[in-house]
């Protein structure tokens, strides 16, 4: 059972699961008002954090949305609040309005490579055979940044794109040093190979550090990442795309590179990020 978890008198959040691939929701709450963070993956999703909301006095007064993929979408109809999003995120959900969610229509888009079998599997668990998914434009779009001031609170909110989607937006809580990230830190998971570029996470890494965060929530994590283990998992994405190039994609270098360097064998985490990185190197 999903309950509210607390990471602060200002800010609480639902936890993710696996199983349908519902993401991280949140809230963060000033002395004015309420910025909820995400839609969830469906009807259900977003009405359950409402619940637990409520239950907790708090009901929100704008939501943004950290990217167009549907786990962050699908709840959209159940929300009734304004709704903010990155220009990209807006013209993605306007495709995706023109688009069947019956079996069919997912298993055929699974077929052609456009649908993550994965996806299309936790959309048919979390919505079962009575499929009715529709979801409206949000109401405010921006381009690069914005800011929201709760009252006390202040919310800032950056496109940072990257191979995960290229929408990608994060929420920086200044007064509670915590950064949600979304899907950004994830790979592209819409490709033949799972993969990350040197190029795209040089530039989300830099992005990503320029914040003073103590806290760090990504929306697939059961837990929030502390500062030492999201500076650890930043220093091997930027040793796996500098040695990617270096490398010229020999993943047997890299993986020697690196054991050295850590004085260690590498982690099956490691491995697979590597693997990514590898994946998406382009000779």
């Amino acid at each position: 059972m999903q309950t509210l978890q607390h990471l602060s008198k200002n800010i609480v959040y639902l936890p993710p699961v696996q199983e349908t691939d519902r993401p991280v929701l949140a809230a963060v709450t000033g002395n004015k008002k309420t910025l909820i963070i995400d839609a969830g993956n469906s009807v259900r999703h977003a009405q359950l954090f409402k619940d637990e909301l409520l239950r907790n006095d708090i009901s929100g007064n704008f939501l943004v949305l950290t990217h167009s993929h549907w786990d962050h979408v699908f709840g959209l109809e159940n929300i009734g609040i304004p709704v903010i999003c990155q220009e990209k995120t807006y013209t993605n959900i306007k495709d995706m309005q023109q688009l069947s969610w019956e079996d069919q229509a997912l298993d055929q888009r699974v077929e052609e490579g456009t649908e993550i079998p994965f996806c299309a599997d936790a959309i048919k668990l979390e919505h079962g055979t009575n499929r009715e998914i529709a979801f409206p434009l949000p109401d405010i779009i921006f381009e690069k940044t914005m800011t929201i001031d709760l009252g006390n609170i202040t919310c800032v909110i950056e496109h940072v794109g990257g191979d995960h989607a290229k929408d990608s937006c994060i929420i920086y809580v200044p007064e509670e040093k915590t950064l949600f990230l979304g899907d950004c830190l994830y790979a592209n998971l819409y490709a033949e190979k799972w993969n990350y570029t040197a190029e795209q996470a040089s530039l989300l890494i830099n992005k990503i550090e320029a914040y003073d965060a103590e806290t760090y929530i990504l929306s697939h994590h059961d837990q929030p990442c502390t500062k030492q283990v999201m500076e650890a998992e930043l220093k091997l994405m930027k040793e796996c795309a500098r040695t990617v190039v270096e490398h010229r994609g020999n993943q047997a270098l890299m993986e020697q590179e690196l054991a050295k360097e850590l004085k260690r064998d590498l982690s099956e985490d490691e491995l697979e990020t590597i693997g990514f990185f590898v994946n998406g190197y382009v000779k």
